[in-house]
C-alpha cells in the first residue's frame, strides 16, 4: 500500500484509480496548463502548442495513462466522504472544524517518483484517521461513524434552529 513521505498508509495501491479527469483538463480535451502555466515548462507546453494543445492521457487514443502526464493533478473537493458517504454540512459563519477533509492519495514534489503528482479525495475525518492509522483503506466499505453522524445531526439542528420563526408577540411577551 502507498504511504506518505513520513511514512503513514494513504489507504490504496493505485492513487490513480481515483482519478476522473485532471483539473488542468478542458471539456473538450485540450491542456490547461500549456496556456495558463508554460512559462514553468516551456519544453512542455511547446510540444503541446505543436499538438493542438491536446491532451494524450484524455485521448481515447492517446499515448499516456494519467501517471505519465509530467503535469498531472486531481484534487476532489466532493460533498460526501469517498469511504462513508459522510455529507458535508458547514454552517454559515462558523469556523467550527469541517466534517470532511482533503486526504492526499499521492503527493505533489513527491521525491519518491519521477514525476509529482498530486492527487486528492474528500474523506470525513473520521475515516481519515482510520486511513493515516492504517485501520482501514480508502476503498473500504464502510458506514459513517455514530459520532460522525452525531456531529452532522448537531449542525444540522443548529442551523434549524437558527432559521426557525418566531413572532414578536413570542419574543416580545408584554405580560
Amino acid at each position: 500500500m502507498r504511504q506518505t513521505p513520513q511514512g503513514t498508509s494513504v489507504g490504496v495501491d493505485d492513487p490513480y484509480a481515483f482519478v476522473d479527469r485532471c483539473e488542468y483538463l478542458t471539456d473538450d480535451g485540450r491542456c490547461r496548463y500549456a496556456v495558463e502555466h508554460g512559462h514553468n515548462d516551456p519544453e512542455f507546453a511547446r510540444e503541446r502548442r505543436e499538438d493542438d494543445l491536446r491532451c494524450p492521457a484524455a485521448d481515447p487514443h492517446g499515448e499516456w495513462e494519467w501517471a505519465d502526464c509530467p503535469k498531472f493533478r486531481s484534487r476532489t473537493h466532493g460533498d460526501e466522504c469517498i469511504r462513508c458517504g459522510l455529507s458535508a454540512h458547514r454552517q454559515a459563519h462558523d469556523d467550527s472544524r469541517p466534517l470532511l477533509e482533503e486526504h492526499h492519495l499521492e503527493y505533489p514534489d513527491d521525491d519518491r517518483r519521477e514525476l509529482s503528482h498530486e492527487i486528492t479525495v474528500s474523506l470525513c475525518r473520521w475515516c481519515h484517521a482510520k486511513v493515516h492509522q492504517s485501520w482501514a483503506r480508502v476503498d473500504d466499505d464502510a458506514s459513517p461513524d455514530a459520532e460522525a453522524l452525531a456531529a452532522r445531526e448537531q449542525r444540522r439542528s443548529d442551523e434549524q434552529s437558527e432559521t426557525s420563526f418566531t413572532t414578536a408577540a413570542d419574543r416580545y411577551d408584554d405580560e
